[in-house]
């Protein structure tokens, strides 16, 4: 029976190579490899593209392997229903970096739910440090968001000018912005 490979990368930047040797160096030899880039660990399982390509051909008696357990779910429920939905369909399923164990297996089942319990945490854990972060940073006046592309003398001028009745795509050519820059300027104005 065939080895499936699968993995995930949450930005285009981002390479699944290593995740695909790092299969192969644990002693899987995947005939397919699936592989979804610039997809975040936040999206479900089953909605991933690569992943649910792979659910269209993967059958019973064959194995998918994956480096990291947060590969086949984006929190513990998703990780356990895919795994559950897996071996209902008859397939094994392999974490390298939990060596051999079989996720479908007994032993697996308990270790899963262990183990996507605290990738969940992990992933919580890192959206307070960021909201935590974000809101230290603002305390000490730091500006958040990308830079401004005009200075605030620029946008007087540009208010002024819609304001004599120049119109945002006049605008946004004459000042070499975009459409969407010069309105969200024009709304800056009125907002409190």
């Amino acid at each position: 029976m065939a080895t499936f490979g699968y993995g995930r990368v949450s930005t285009t930047e981002q390479s699944t190579e290593n995740q695909r040797m790092e299969i192969e160096r644990a002693g899987y030899k995947p005939e397919y490899w699936f592989a979804d880039d610039g997809v975040s660990g936040a999206v479900l399982a089953a909605q991933r593209p690569e992943f649910k390509a792979m659910l269209g051909k993967i059958r019973s008696g064959e194995n998918l392997v994956v480096t990291k357990i947060d590969r086949l779910g984006r929190d513990a429920i998703d990780i356990q229903q895919t795994v559950k939905s897996l071996k209902g369909a008859g397939v094994r399923v392999f974490v390298t970096q939990l060596g051999a164990t079989d996720l479908t297996s007994s032993a697996g089942k308990m270790l899963l739910a262990m183990l996507s319990a605290f990738a969940e945490m992990e992933r919580d854990l890192i959206v307070e440090r960021t909201k935590a972060g974000l809101a230290r940073a603002k305390a000490e006046g730091k500006q958040l968001g990308r830079k401004p592309k005009t200075t605030e003398a620029q946008r007087v001028v540009i208010r002024a000018a819609l304001a004599s009745g120049e119109t945002v795509s006049e605008m946004a050519r004459r000042s070499g912005l975009s459409r969407a820059s010069v309105i969200s300027i024009r709304g800056a104005a009125s907002a409190p």
